[in-house]
């Protein structure tokens, strides 16, 4: 894996557009589709995202997936429902093309986590936690001096839970143990529309990493998004506003 520093642009090339009418896309959402934010809930639908999105899912012949650790709820509220297949809360909760939605139920840890972080969020100004169902998010990005307490507070807690800690940018979530972004690609990959598709995979983050190595193990690859780092990637993006000039290439290609 390539460890030097600076731009993704200068470590990875952009990814093909030439294997555009072959491809099953899964999209991470945040940083990829959508530039991050303070706050969850201070990111929104956005026209061209949406229309894209709508465009890519028709010349793909429903060969496209939001893959998240937003809830599903999430997903559509920001996709603008336009992505029929999505797997939210990192790969735990997975919706089928036909709508039919695969989730675990919460394990009992869950609650123990969030009433922890709500009493760590208590006198922290900044920090906020997010209820996710199956599971716990603490949002320090509006509060970094917190990162060091946030980080120890999450590790006691899965230790004593049995819940999965998942990092990611600036917060810290704790999970009902389960699927992963990997399972979730393979999961579709297995099922029609994307079965016989070549997988790709486009993410921003460790959490992404688990999708990188299955779409490369069915013989796809990923795309990281962002600045450069270690990574199961085979190709790279410089950021959101790339990433949309890119899947609307695809979008064209795949549509002749």
């Amino acid at each position: 894996m390539p460890s030097d520093t600076g731009t993704l642009a200068e470590a990875l090339p952009a990814p093909p557009v030439a294997l555009a009418q072959s491809l099953a896309l899964f999209l991470d959402l945040d940083g990829v589709l959508a530039p991050m934010a303070p706050t969850p809930d201070a990111v929104m639908a956005d026209p061209r995202r949406t229309a894209v999105l709508r465009r890519l899912d028709h010349a793909l012949d429903g060969r496209l997936a939001v893959v998240s650790g937003r809830t599903l709820d999430e997903i559509d509220r920001i996709a603008g429902r336009a992505a029929l297949s999505a797997a939210g809360v990192h790969g735990l909760e997975r919706r089928r093309r036909d709508g039919m939605v695969d989730r675990p139920p919460a394990a009992p840890g869950v609650a123990q986590a969030l009433a922890a972080f709500q009493r760590f969020a208590a006198d922290r100004p900044g920090v906020l936690v997010e209820d996710k169902g199956i599971s716990a998010g603490l949002h320090y990005r509006q509060s970094p001096a917190s990162a060091d307490e946030a980080l120890v507070l999450a590790r006691e807690l899965a230790d004593t839970s049995g819940l999965t800690l998942q990092p990611g940018h600036m917060v810290l979530e704790l999970r009902t143990p389960g699927a992963d972004k990997g399972g979730a690609v393979t999961a579709f990959m297995a099922e029609p529309p994307f079965a016989g598709a070549t997988p790709v995979m486009v993410g921003d983050d460790l959490t992404d990493e688990a999708g990188f190595r299955a779409a490369g193990a069915l013989g796809g690859f990923g795309v990281l998004v962002g600045p450069h780092r270690a990574t199961a990637a085979r190709y790279g993006l410089r950021d959101v506003a790339t990433v949309m000039d890119w899947l609307e290439a695809v979008a064209a290609e795949a549509g002749q």
